[in-house]
């Protein structure tokens, strides 16, 4: 895939944000790989240490934008290697609660330098202005998504 030579221009707009996703993604999984951490472990611990302590397990996977079947798996190796607990919830027993252990947030710890190294490796040669437009434009982009998707579609007349 890095070896493709097709270049960012022969691309649609839609197609570079995925393929600058998947990249992303890939170099943030390279630098958190000697830690011992697929790309559904650190997103889940990151994305639990973000929401804060005594989540949902539902809650959580809401929060990835994953089923919470997906979820199962990985939260179980976490519970394994010691860097998530899990309970009952005292308000409804059929929930579970995910917290971060003590070894999950020295893991986080190690994370976050290797997080931002790659943010600020990726982002290099962006000005503070040009990221700020990024960011605005990649916000209203999102905003318009979510908007679209809210409204219903348009059934084909039977005419047509």
């Amino acid at each position: 895939m890095i070896e493709n030579t097709y270049t960012l221009k022969e691309l649609s707009l839609a197609e570079q944000f995925a393929r600058l996703s998947r990249l992303w993604k890939m170099v943030a999984d390279r630098e958190l790989s000697p830690l011992g951490l697929t790309h559904p472990r650190w997103t889940a611990l990151w994305k639990l240490q973000r929401l804060g302590d005594n989540v949902s397990q539902k809650t959580l996977a809401e929060a990835l934008e994953i089923e919470l079947a997906s979820l199962m798996r990985t939260l179980k190796q976490l519970e394994e290697q010691s860097l998530i607990e899990r309970h009952c919830c005292h308000n409804d027993k059929r929930a579970r609660i995910v917290s971060l252990t003590s070894n999950g947030r020295a893991l986080i710890k190690q994370m976050e330098t290797r997080i931002l190294q790659v943010r600020q490796n990726l982002l290099s040669n962006i000005d503070d202005q040009q990221l700020h437009q990024l960011t605005l434009t990649l916000e209203q982009i999102s905003h318009n998504a979510l908007d679209t998707l809210s409204k219903p579609i348009a059934t084909p007349s039977k005419e047509q």
